[in-house]
């Protein structure tokens, strides 16, 4: 599983003009799902997402996470961040999981992290999505469960 977690003083996410999801300050995630994950997977990409300490403190030091300041996460599901494209210029997606498992552990994931108080607004999977955001700082992390990088 990957992620792109960026810290935002806000964002929000449309689909066909309507919004299914906005957050203030928190984190907006862009989340992948890769063939072959599992509910592990998804419980420790929440549990990372959640307690990532890229908030600032008092000391303007990046210690504090996302439960911690009471923010959300928008949460949005992108296939596409497991594009492949090393050996040409157009990706591919075959390490992408399948839309109904990835659909499956992308709910998981998003349940977990709400597990750990964390408010989670969503996108609609499986749809074209406007993803509107202010990144602050700007802050941009990424992950992935297998700790490849």
């Amino acid at each position: 599983m990957r992620a792109v977690v960026q810290r935002v003083s806000e964002a929000y996410v449309t689909v066909d003009g309507r919004e299914t999801g906005r957050v203030g300050q928190g984190l907006c995630v862009l989340l992948g799902v890769e063939a072959g994950d599992a509910e592990a997977d998804a419980v420790y990409m929440a549990g990372k997402i959640a307690r990532l300490r890229i908030f600032e403190d008092e000391n303007e030091k990046m210690n504090l996470s996302v439960q911690q300041v009471g923010g959300g996460v928008l949460c949005v599901s992108q296939f596409t961040l497991l594009g492949d494209a090393r050996g040409q210029n157009r990706p591919g997606f075959t390490r992408a999981e399948a839309p109904e498992r990835a659909n499956e552990l992308y709910e998981r994931t998003c349940e977990e992290m709400r597990k750990l108080n964390v408010p989670v607004e969503n996108g609609v999977f499986r749809t074209h999505m406007m993803v509107h955001l202010v990144n602050d700082g700007p802050v941009t992390i990424l992950l992935d469960s297998k700790k490849q990088f």
